[in-house]
């Protein structure tokens, strides 16, 4: 008879267990769904009313970043001059970033046949880094490898580069040009680019948009 009621009152406090479990997991799962409403129509009340003072209440507010009009400079057909050609570039929130765009921009040539490339589309971009108004430019192998080589080539290359970063980025003054990491003496041998570059105006002629 003992033994008989030893084993309901487990059974009784094994279903209890079991209610209790659900009962935790049911109320976990309304705490969640309630929490995520409240941070919904919170959102949505900030979006359609913003309030007076331009400050938004919500956890984590919508950032809208507009598209950056620059200049990037690209070799004309001669490679004697370089030809400032308007661009858009997306908008970023730190300098680092935005001169890594403006590279990346280059390297993708400038899209019509009046105007040449600086650099080897198979050039790639590997780091960027800005110290004391000096922007560290590191890449790959493939500049020096896929670049045509001569003189005038290598000048173009140099100052597309430091005229597109140095105009467009105030707070830049010198552009340093790293391949791997590590300080370029030249890259084909006509223009030595042991020391960092500033910009260079003489050589910019004519204005595209």
């Amino acid at each position: 008879m003992g033994s008989k009621k030893k084993s309901k009152s487990k059974q009784i406090k094994a279903k209890q267990r079991k209610k209790n479990t659900r009962m935790f997991y049911l109320s976990l799962i309304t705490l969640v769904g309630v929490g995520f409403l409240v941070f919904f129509f919170l959102s949505l009340f900030d979006y359609i009313y913003p309030p007076t003072d331009g400050k938004r209440t919500v956890i984590a507010p919508i950032v809208k970043r507009e598209k950056q009009k620059v200049k990037l400079y690209f070799s004309d057909p001669n490679e004697r001059f370089l030809i400032p050609k308007d661009r858009y570039i997306p908008g970023v929130e730190s300098s680092t970033d935005k001169v890594k765009k403006l590279v990346e921009a280059l390297i993708s040539g400038p899209g019509t046949a009046d105007l040449a490339k600086t650099f080897s589309e198979k050039t790639s971009l590997r780091k960027v880094s800005i110290k004391d108004g000096t922007a560290y430019i590191d890449f790959d192998r493939n500049l020096i490898d896929f670049h045509p080589g001569g003189s005038a080539s290598e000048m173009l290359t140099i100052y597309s580069l430091t005229n597109t970063i140095t105009i467009n980025m105030p707070s830049v003054e010198k552009v340093k040009i790293l391949v791997d990491g590590k300080d370029l003496k030249t890259i084909k041998g006509h223009i030595d680019t042991s020391k960092p570059f500033t910009v260079n105006k003489e050589l910019i002629t004519g204005n595209r948009s």
